[in-house]
Parts: structure tokens; C-alpha cells; sequence
């Protein structure tokens, strides 16, 4: 797959952060508070600001980050959907370009991930009661 650095993907994100990735991003120098919310079942979600990623530049149409960008970002296109199963995002114009050997590497890292997230959001949930 080659990205096309539209930055479609990067508009209205709801992109999952790990710990990890917060950690990271952390030692970049950046405040857990400007670029991560915490929903109400304590996963930790990537801010958005005027309707794009925390690290995306609008002006030069590229991620601040993106040596240290979130998992999710690294894994994107492939995504999971609930309905339909690991899925690759249509909305990305570099979409048709995937594997199906692609799609499972990935997705098999998305499963992973989001395991990993799931943990974390629950671990969250019992410190707060």
C-alpha cells in the first residue's frame, strides 16, 4: 500500500490510543491533556482540533508525528467493523491497493491492539470505582 498523504483519514478521528502510544507521544514532549480524551468507559481516544488529529498540519497536509504516530495510525487503513469483521477503510483513496495477504497481516495486529486497548480502558474503569 502507498499513502497518498491526503489526510482524509486524519479528519474527525477516532482513533484508539494504547498506553503505549500515549507514553510515547509523552516523551515527544506533548501533555497527555492536549492530545488524548478519555471516554466514558476509559478508553483513551486521539483529540481532535477544528476537525482533524491533535498531530495532523492542515497546512502542510501531513502528521506532526508520524515517526511516533499511534499504532492505529500505523495499521490504518485495516480496521476492525463490527458488523463486517477486519475491513479496509473505503474512505482512504489508497484502499483498492491492498492485499488480501495484507489485509489479514494487518488485521491480525488490529485484533491484537485492540486487545491490548480493551485491557487497558477496563483497568481504567476499576481505578475510578
Amino acid at each position: 500500500m502507498h499513502c497518498l498523504r491526503c489526510g482524509e483519514c486524519c479528519k474527525e478521528t477516532e482513533m484508539l490510543l494504547s498506553n503505549k502510544d500515549i507514553e510515547r507521544l509523552e516523551k515527544r514532549g506533548y501533555t497527555k491533556e492536549d492530545f488524548v480524551r478519555f471516554d466514558d468507559e476509559g478508553y483513551a481516544v486521539l483529540r481532535n482540533v477544528d476537525g482533524n488529529c491533535f498531530f495532523f498540519d492542515a497546512e502542510k497536509v501531513t502528521c506532526r508525528e508520524r515517526a511516533n504516530r499511534p499504532a492505529g495510525c500505523r495499521i490504518y487503513p485495516i480496521m476492525l467493523d463490527e458488523d463486517e469483521g477486519i475491513v479496509v477503510d473505503d474512505i482512504c483513496p489508497s484502499a483498492g491497493t491492498f492485499t488480501e495477504k495484507h489485509r489479514a497481516k494487518r488485521g491480525k495486529k488490529v485484533i491484537q491492539l485492540l486487545n491490548r486497548i480493551d485491557t487497558e480502558a477496563k483497568n481504567r474503569r476499576l481505578r475510578t470505582t
